[in-house]
């Protein structure tokens, strides 16, 4: 395994992270971890000048594995893949430190707490993001068949909708002829049209 050199970037997030959690302090604090080869903060890392310092970041510091704090995952983690993909990395080296819902968002009355709760969660970021390992993508052969257990008129409907685009399908049905409990029935309501 290479050795890591991690990058950390944290978010301000406008005033939602900034406004609570003292960022330049995590940036000091993430730049003298093991492993940290650079740290910087940004207003905003999920726009398009943010994600290019990524980018410049990772070229200029031969960064192999990035921790972003700033938002949700949810929402931006996906972005950040993309980013350091386009950078050369793989999209796996990337760790995601939320400390805004987790820091900025349950702290908002005590700076001290939420600045050192941001420091501890970045840390741990750090660690985990030093074992990251990148994950192969495989592309496998998909058979385009199915199996439809039940041969009532969903079953029925189901195994024709999935045959007219072009799946091969099994319809299972238990007892000796198929159409469910309609099959049951003489008459449907409202019109009394025969059931079958």
């Amino acid at each position: 395994m290479e050795n890591p050199r991690v990058g950390v970037f944290i978010c301000y997030c406008g005033t939602n992270i900034n406004g609570v959690v003292d960022c330049e302090a995590v940036k000091e604090f993430a730049s003298k971890l093991d492993g940290v080869v650079y740290a910087e903060t940004y207003p905003f890392y999920c726009s398009d000048p943010g994600q290019k310092s990524i980018k410049n970041a990772i070229k200029e510091y031969n960064l192999n594995r990035i921790v972003v704090a700033a938002c949700t995952p949810k929402i931006h983690e996906p972005t950040f893949r993309i980013c350091i993909a386009e950078a050369g990395l793989s999209p796996y080296y990337l760790e995601f430190v939320n400390i805004r819902e987790h820091v900025s968002f349950v702290h908002l009355e005590d700076r001290e707490a939420a600045t050192k709760k941001a420091m501890e969660l970045v840390a741990g970021g750090v660690e985990r993001a030093k074992r990251l390992e990148d994950v192969p993508k495989k592309v496998v052969e998909v058979d385009k068949s199915c199996l439809i257990i039940g041969g009532g008129i969903a079953g029925i409907q189901a195994a024709l909708d999935l045959g007219d685009q072009g799946y091969k399908v099994y319809l299972v049905e238990k007892e000796e002829s198929i159409g469910g409990r309609m099959a049951q029935l003489a008459k449907t309501f409202p019109t009394d049209d025969c059931a079958l």
